[in-house]
């Protein structure tokens, strides 16, 4: 009877130790991140059988266990990826939105101010102030569309720092899980009764949390307390205690880019890019993909078209010395790479030939060994170009050639038409009087005209170069208008003493008539003999007629397929990056306040409550007391028995 007394007492004292230790500890760690509260389990021992019954002989402390939900820590690892990567998206966006539509800084600004001092020329053509108006716009627009150009290089450069930066977390995550891995492991085979090292399954589960902000990761827990971390679409990071160290190298198509692959025994093994999803890692590699760069060649896109078509209408006119005109602003190449595995030796140019048709794609040209094909990267829509290398077709406004070399099977080269486009404008006129704002021909009717015909100032035709037979002065004389139908006769009187017939025509009022790259139209009815001429425009310094067409450019549709203007085409991209910012920023909060509702949950099973833990202090105080009541009580029968034996 002592002994059973003794024996149950002093279980339940250390039962009640083993209480007051762990709730402690629970209490310490309150504060710790990750920790899981943990609780004593108890079983009874096996009662001792008597004639009276069987009489329990106290308790058994059988492991202190981790209050932990599978499912809960799952599901929030999950959420957790996900809301890492909104936020790194929407952060990134960010930078992006307040850059291009900022009302004083954006390019749209400095365009309306182009336009603006462009008809401040046209108003007055001879006035040197009013042109040097005009080139002080053209260089900060310029200035605007390379700042922003430098803003995306610095975001992209800051994103490839992040992206090696976050490479190197993953990589420490996974060595030290896998460190964890093997001291889980071993831990738990040299228990007798299989129990788990608690504190070390929190301190990995942290970790693998960590690890799943930078990447999105996939754990499978093993039979033997170690856990194997999946990445992308099942590509090794961890298993048992290896690891399976990513490396960030630069892009084998565009050394301007970081790609991560797999780096085993030093060798470098690449990894499809968007199979890395979930993560700040994922966020940085789409953010960059899918929207960086495409913005950087919506920006180009906007400075090519604007560059070009005015530099076109500036050869359409003529300066103010009577000359024709030549390029405003100076325009950048298609931006081409050769891929880092080609083993042929080719090398290509690429030239914009139509502003209208360029989109904000990225392109590869691909050569099988026999033909040549371009991939436009964000459709994936193939254009055969033949098998002729010395001959190949434009693509959506681009042309490349090759200039030396030869392609060998399999060789690719990225082609980013439009991504020097706003860096490398530039304006290609210092002088005042190099603005073409006159037309280079006139169209005049004879004083001595009695009909009612007029004709039009007279427009030149594309494409350039001009025509050289401009400079060449054309008649057009009628003939009776009583005799229908009415003709007109066309003769070169360039050297009046001369002149020599060239065509003769029907006379339709109002239709369009052609010669020598120009083109007027005669309305009303001239009279017999009425005659019109067509000729140089000299001694022209007041003429506006070339300026109203350079400024008119701001309304035509000269992008996008003839549907949006320069600043319709820039707004694009500003409402755009802003609807995405907006889109991000939203989702990101709806994920984060998922995530907090994730987290209470799991808290609510795994977390320590301090009330609950200071309740189960005075329990267990008691429960001590108690047992060691009935050990002095035991000790008090089992003195008294030995009094009986004296």
């Amino acid at each position: 009877m002592g002994n059973g007394l003794f024996g149950a007492s002093l279980s339940g004292m250390s039962a009640a130790q083993f209480g007051l230790t762990t709730t402690e500890h629970n209490i310490a760690n309150a504060g710790t991140l990750g920790y899981t509260r943990q609780v004593v389990e108890t079983a009874s021992r096996n009662a001792q059988q008597t004639g009276a019954g069987f009489v329990g002989q106290g308790v058994n402390v059988t492991g202190v266990k981790r209050i932990y939900d599978q499912f809960l820590s799952t599901q929030l690892l999950q959420e957790q990826a996900q809301a890492s990567y909104l936020t790194s998206y929407a952060t990134s966006l960010r930078q992006i939105d307040n850059l291009i539509a900022d009302p004083a800084a954006g390019a749209s600004p400095a365009m309306q101010q182009l336009f603006d001092a462009m008809n401040g020329v046209a108003s007055n053509p001879e006035s040197i102030p009013s042109r040097q108006a005009f080139i002080s716009s053209a260089q900060y627009a310029v200035n605007r569309f390379q700042a922003i150009d430098q803003r995306f290089t610095e975001i992209s450069d800051g994103i490839n720092g992040q992206i090696t930066s976050t490479v190197s977390a993953i990589n420490s995550y996974a060595q030290q899980i896998a460190v964890l891995n093997g001291n889980i492991k071993r831990a738990t085979a040299a228990s007798s009764q299989g129990a788990l090292p608690n504190d070390m399954l929190d301190q990995r589960d942290q970790l693998i949390s960590l690890l799943n902000n930078e990447v999105k990761a996939t754990v499978l827990r093993q039979p033997d307390g170690t856990t194997n971390i999946f990445i992308g679409t099942g590509q090794a990071l961890v298993v048992d205690e290896n690891t399976y160290g990513l490396q960030a190298v630069q892009s084998p198509s565009d050394s301007s880019k970081l790609e991560i692959a797999y780096n085993i025994n030093g060798q470098q093994a690449p990894i499809q890019q968007s199979n890395l999803q979930g993560g700040t890692l994922g966020a940085y590699l789409v953010f960059r993909d899918q929207t960086l760069e495409p913005a950087r060649n919506a920006l180009g896109r906007v400075a090519l078209g604007l560059a070009d078509r005015m530099n076109q209408q500036n050869q359409m006119g003529l300066d103010l010395s009577g000359v024709l005109g030549g390029n405003l602003f100076t325009m950048a190449a298609p931006r081409i790479s050769p891929a880092a595995i080609n083993t042929g030796g080719a090398t290509m140019t690429g030239a914009i030939v139509d502003v209208n048709l360029l989109t904000t794609s990225d392109y590869q040209l691909r050569f099988d060994g026999t033909t040549y094909s371009m991939l436009r990267l964000s459709d994936n829509m193939v254009t055969d170009l033949g098998i002729d290398p010395a001959a190949l077709p434009a693509v959506d406004g681009f042309q490349v050639t090759l200039t030396s070399g030869a392609l060998a099977a399999g060789d690719s080269f990225l082609i980013r038409p439009t991504a020097n486009g706003a860096s490398g404008i530039g304006l290609a006129i210092s002088e005042p009087a190099k603005i073409a704002a006159a037309a280079p021909i006139r169209g005049a009717a004879a004083l001595t005209n009695i009909g009612t015909g007029r004709i039009s100032s007279g427009t030149v035709n594309p494409p350039l170069p001009l025509n050289p037979d401009l400079q060449r002065s054309i008649s057009i004389t009628f003939s009776d208008p009583a005799v229908v139908p009415q003709t007109y006769t066309v003769d070169d009187v360039t050297d009046p003493l001369n002149p020599f017939f060239v065509d003769a025509q029907n006379y339709v009022a109002g239709q369009d008539i052609t010669y020598n790259g120009w083109t007027v139209n005669i309305t009303g009815i001239p009279a017999a003999g009425d005659v019109f001429t067509v000729s140089p425009n000299t001694n022209a310094t007041g003429d506006n007629r070339n300026a109203l067409l350079l400024a008119g450019l701001q309304n035509q549709n000269t992008l996008s397929n003839g549907t949006a203007t320069f600043q319709a085409a820039y707004g694009q991209l500003v409402g755009l990056i802003g609807t995405r910012t907006h889109e991000m920023d939203v989702t990101s909060l709806a994920q984060t306040n998922m995530v907090n509702e994730t987290l209470k949950q799991q808290q609510a099973v795994s977390g320590v409550n301090l009330d609950e833990e200071a309740a189960n202090l005075i329990r267990f105080q008691k429960a001590y007391q108690a047992s060691a009541k009935a050990m002095q009580i035991a000790s008090t029968l089992f003195d008294e028995l030995l009094a009986l034996g004296r």
